[in-house]
């Protein structure tokens, strides 16, 4: 099954090209790590394939739809689950852990239907899978970080997703949140049903073994594409970056360092 499938896509925003060109397929049991420097256009790409950019050129398809002979919208983003740190802003003052899970069976922020028992069942297994039912009745906003991101991670799964996103998820947590939440995305891939997975970052040592495939975006466009040992290698970064740069792999995880010139 084609998770997702960008041919020539291009975005213009207010007269000003943010993507250009875009090819990009993931298929069904690949987990991509997309990287990219600050204002690569990895933001824009997430904004397509959620329904809330319509490419001004090239045809996109998510999940089985096309964009433009399908409708999409809320039905399409259902499908797709999505863990970012820009979320948690986002949320009512005054909910806690548990209703922001509940709010990821209607892809909504907060609650304006009423769940049913299924969903709050489904809510209570996946907080105590995740490690966060002793919270569960805590207001969101009084959570550490690397709580929140873990409510959002139940949040996200809520709807069985078959495309589970996490956009620059680890803003914000220090070392040990931060390995504890890498752990916690590895283990979901671990299940027989898992979604596949696209993991943001502008941070390599991040990349974890599981994302057997690598994007690089640059200044909107795909510099390079394929299997994440040959992208996340000290040529292609050196000249990804155009600076030299070296890249150590260590338990399987890569480690990032510019090359120091001598001076004399």
């Amino acid at each position: 099954m084609m998770i997702l499938k960008l041919e020539d896509v291009s975005l213009r925003r207010d007269g000003k090209s943010i993507l250009k060109n875009i090819d990009w397929e993931i298929k069904r049991g690949e987990h991509w790590a997309l990287f990219g420097l600050n204002g690569a256009g990895k933001t824009a790409i997430l904004n397509i394939l959620n329904a809330y950019y319509f490419p001004t050129s090239g045809s996109v398809t998510v999940l089985g739809k096309e964009f433009g002979k399908t409708y999409l919208g809320e039905k399409l983003r259902k499908q797709i689950g999505f863990v970012s740190s820009s979320l948690q802003e986002k949320f009512h003052q005054g909910d806690n852990a548990f209703e922001v899970v509940l709010s990821g069976a209607f892809a909504s922020i907060g609650l304006y239907e009423t769940p049913t028992d299924d969903m709050r069942e489904r809510a209570i297994r996946l907080l105590k899978d995740l490690g966060c039912m002793n919270y569960a009745n805590r207001n969101y906003e009084t959570l550490s970080q690397g709580e929140k991101q873990r409510v959002l991670i139940a949040r996200a799964l809520m709807a069985d997703p078959s495309l589970l996103i996490f956009d620059e998820p680890t803003n914000g947590l220090d070392f040990i949140a931060r390995e504890e939440f890498l752990e916690t995305v590895e283990r979901i891939t671990n299940n027989d049903n898992a979604p596949a997975i696209i993991y943001v970052t502008h941070h390599v040592e991040e990349i974890l073994p599981i994302f057997n495939k690598t994007l690089l975006l640059k200044a909107g466009q795909v510099f390079a594409a394929g299997d994440t040992f040959e992208m996340i290698s000290s040529h292609q970064l050196t000249d990804f970056f155009n600076i030299p740069v070296e890249v150590i792999w260590t338990n399987k995880r890569p480690l990032l360092s510019k090359v120091r010139q001598n001076v004399e």
